[in-house]
């Protein structure tokens, strides 16, 4: 069953509740609605937190934990998904997004070489494309996690109805 597997890999509840960033959502965070594991929570907390993910700012953990209070989402996960972007992963991802935001508002890079300053993020019109990049890879992310999820989660069920009506007509014949 799905929830098994993700039991397997989620991090204790209490380890989450004592995190000092997470300490600013106060007794909200001690629902334990958000700590279920139901097709519902996890499909929610899979949309949010793949949309935080695309959220180009620090923190992104405290933002992925506001939206599953919000959305009622097991928190947990939402919080974990926002790692998919992580130091290793994100200049892959961060540029993608920019060049899907240049791409969908018909832009074409000028020609400059990228360079990591101030300076440069001024001067250029990065921001625009960019942002708006991210908002549509963070979007897409979620619509397709969540559906993924839930579609995932449809068809495991739907298999072990299956499975347990074919050992229902094997013990019937048995017997």
């Amino acid at each position: 069953m799905p929830r098994k597997l993700i039991k397997r890999y989620l991090p204790d509840p209490d380890a989450i509740k004592d995190n000092k960033f997470l300490r600013v959502f106060g007794k909200f965070i001690h629902d334990p609605q958000l700590w279920h594991l139901t097709r519902f929570s996890v499909s929610h907390a899979f949309l949010v937190g793949l949309f935080c993910a695309f959220i180009p700012v620090p923190f992104q953990m405290v933002l992925a934990a506001g939206g599953a209070i919000m959305f009622r989402a097991n928190i947990a996960i939402s919080v974990a998904l926002v790692w998919v972007t992580n130091p290793i992963t994100m200049p892959f991802i961060f540029g993608f997004a920019y060049l899907v935001g240049l791409w969908t508002l018909g832009q074409e890079t000028d020609g400059t070489e990228f360079e990591l300053s101030w300076d440069w993020l001024a001067a250029n019109d990065f921001w625009g494309p960019f942002l708006w990049g991210c908002f549509l890879c963070g979007v897409v992310a979620a619509g397709l996690g969540y559906m993924g999820l839930r579609l995932f989660w449809r068809i495991h069920i739907l298999s072990a109805w299956q499975e347990r009506i074919k050992k229902r007509e094997a013990r019937n014949k048995a017997g």
